[in-house]
């Protein structure tokens, strides 16, 4: 499990560095982009713990999660132009984050004792863009999830591998498959630009 929990951090460090750069590019004040960093990069097992009844949040049980989402937050804030120089390694590192914790909130809804496909499903794909939503929630823009790229998805069917392998091969083999799914087909929609279809309305009329 420590390969996991190594994984767990990389997740954290993208996510981070992710909502440090939209709070940068929204002009919010150090604080307001280190708190757009926390939600970002511990939201969705925030939303998850409670959920599953989690007296004590992961996000408030293991401080060191929020102490490494903020040291990235505030290296980044100081070398914001250099960081902006490593678009394509930040889409990869979101990535492995995406599959990080798309995989972790799978299993720990197992690990809470529930069998539902669809809670199950639900957990992994909560954690896995749950922090995004808040994100751009608070930076008040459309959240990125609901637009055309393959994020959600990715992470759903992440998730539902995590039900057909986990009464198969042991937890950490069943973690790592859903790992790499997610993060591949995530990286691949990335790389081949494969996107959902957006309907454009140029009727003005249709809309309220």
């Amino acid at each position: 499990m420590i390969l996991i929990e190594v994984f767990v951090y990389a997740g954290i460090i993208a996510a981070s560095i992710s909502g440090t750069l939209v709070g940068i590019q929204k002009k919010l004040d150090l604080f307001g982009v280190v708190f757009l960093a926390a939600c970002t990069a511990l939201g969705g097992g925030l939303i998850r713990d409670i959920i599953l009844g989690q007296t004590v949040p992961n996000a408030f049980a293991k401080p060191q999660y929020f102490m490494v989402s903020t040291v990235v937050s505030i290296i980044t804030w100081l070398f914001y132009q250099r960081t902006m120089q490593f678009q394509s390694t930040l889409i990869i590192t979101d990535a492995i984050g995406l599959g990080v914790f798309t995989a972790v909130g799978s299993y720990s809804a197992i690990d809470h004792g529930l069998k539902g496909s669809f809670l199950i499903i639900s957990m992994g794909l909560i954690t896995g863009i749950g922090g995004g939503i808040m994100r751009d929630v608070f930076a008040r823009e459309i959240p990125f999830v609901f637009r055309k790229e393959i994020y959600a998805i990715a992470a759903i069917i992440g998730s539902i591998t995590i039900l057909f392998t986990h009464g198969e091969f042991t937890k950490l083999q069943s973690l790592y498959i859903c790992f790499l799914i997610t993060t591949a087909i995530r990286i691949i929609a990335v790389r081949y630009k494969v996107n959902f279809p957006i309907r454009n309305v140029n009727d003005k009329s249709f809309l309220l």
